[in-house]
């Protein structure tokens, strides 16, 4: 099967910290590529060298189109405790256009495999929270079942990240376990989402790990939102 897609929603500024390129570059590399839409998600405030709070309480006066392309403006917010606390509060995040929720050792120590699903399970209840980002990393030994399960209750997306399946990526067992998320995924009718998490602008768009894990497994296109941009719509807090 040929998966096209349209979008990567995961990508970071260096207004993250860590990451090297301009919001201008991301987006002319975004187009230069043939996206639609580009999704610009910094690390929020408890990430090490990231923005300050101010920095989303501003997010109104960037466009949101840029060289063709059209953005989607929000962070990725850090799951601080089992609990599903984030680290940015209702009064930001209601005027972000996208939200992806992650686990970052930076942020929180992992724990048990009960702990761990339930930090995802718990977050999932917020309902500015868009997508699951990077569920694959087996430092947090979670039970996929109850994620995909919770997803469908709860309607968020699971992200299938490139970068998790890269050599180079220092997250533990992705491959085997975005095996297990996807084939449950097609179980229960629960969507995904490609995403780079590029902190580049080369890295955009460029899911060929992602797409290679969707062929051997079969899955059904109808399931993988980056074929186009009504696919998203509903799954975000914009209104495309």
């Amino acid at each position: 099967m040929k998966y096209n897609y349209v979008m990567d929603l995961h990508t970071h500024t260096v207004a993250s910290g860590h990451a090297y390129c301009s919001l201008r570059e991301m987006a002319k590399a975004a187009a230069d590529k043939g996206l639609e839409l580009l999704g610009i998600t910094e690390h929020a405030p408890q990430m090490p060298g990231t923005c300050h709070n101010f920095y989303f309480h501003n997010l109104k006066v960037v466009p949101r189109e840029l060289y063709g392309i059209r953005l989607l403006l929000g962070s990725e917010v850090n799951i601080m405790d089992f609990e599903g606390t984030i680290d940015l509060e209702e009064k930001e995040l209601k005027n972000m256009d996208i939200v992806i929720a992650s686990l970052h050792t930076p942020c929180i120590k992992a724990g048990t495999r009960r702990e761990n699903t339930n930090a995802y399970l718990n977050v999932m209840k917020n309902p500015y929270v868009n997508i699951i980002g990077h569920p694959d990393d087996g430092r947090y030994e979670i039970d996929y079942k109850a994620l995909v399960e919770g997803a469908k209750v709860y309607g968020k997306v699971l992200e299938l990240n490139n970068h998790s399946l890269r050599p180079d990526c220092f997250r533990q067992n992705a491959r085997e376990n975005d095996l297990c998320m996807l084939e449950l995924c097609k179980e229960y009718q629960v969507p995904v989402v490609m995403d780079s998490d590029a902190h580049f602008d080369t890295y955009i768009g460029e899911f060929d790990e992602a797409i290679a894990l969707l062929t051997e497994v079969d899955f059904p296109e109808e399931l993988v939102l980056n074929r186009s941009v009504n696919a998203l719509d509903g799954h975000v807090n914009r209104k495309l």
